[in-house]
């Protein structure tokens, strides 16, 4: 695995991973960030959320669930000195679907955010993890 980073000015970069994907990286104006790019915080967030996020969908496949939508926010406090790290972190999961088992669903997020998630297994040792599941209905579906 790879991401190489380009600077472009300031603290704003440019990213390329070894998959051919591309993003911005831009700091705060604190540091002299443009507001160009994601804050890496941001993107650890977004990093935690996407690896539960694919854990959550590929179980839920596995357990003939029919999600039409998965929706996750992340949010996160961090510490008051530097290094400002993660302390808690809290994933927001709301599913949708039609007759989808509840239980199921709470147990595929479970199972994602405790057990499989590389990302969280990483940043558990300084953040506390936590997460809510709610289930709903798929709103484009009339009965």
């Amino acid at each position: 695995m790879k991401v190489a980073l380009h600077l472009n000015d300031g603290v704003h970069f440019s990213a390329s991973t070894g998959s051919g994907q591309r993003f911005e990286i831009d700091g705060s104006e604190a540091v002299g960030g443009q507001d160009k790019g994601a804050r890496p915080m941001e993107m650890v967030l977004g990093a935690l959320a996407g690896c539960s996020a694919i854990d959550v969908m590929s179980t839920l496949r596995k357990m003939k669930q029919n999600v039409s939508d998965c929706r996750i926010e992340a949010t996160g406090e961090r510490a008051d000195q530097i290094p400002a790290v993660f302390s808690d972190i809290n994933l927001d999961f709301a599913v949708f679907g039609n007759n989808l088992d509840q239980k199921k669903v709470q147990r595929a997020v479970q199972l994602a955010v405790e057990k499989y998630c590389s990302v969280g297994k990483m940043l558990e040792s300084t953040a506390r993890i936590s997460h809510t599941t709610t289930v709903h209905p798929d709103p484009s579906h009339r009965e």
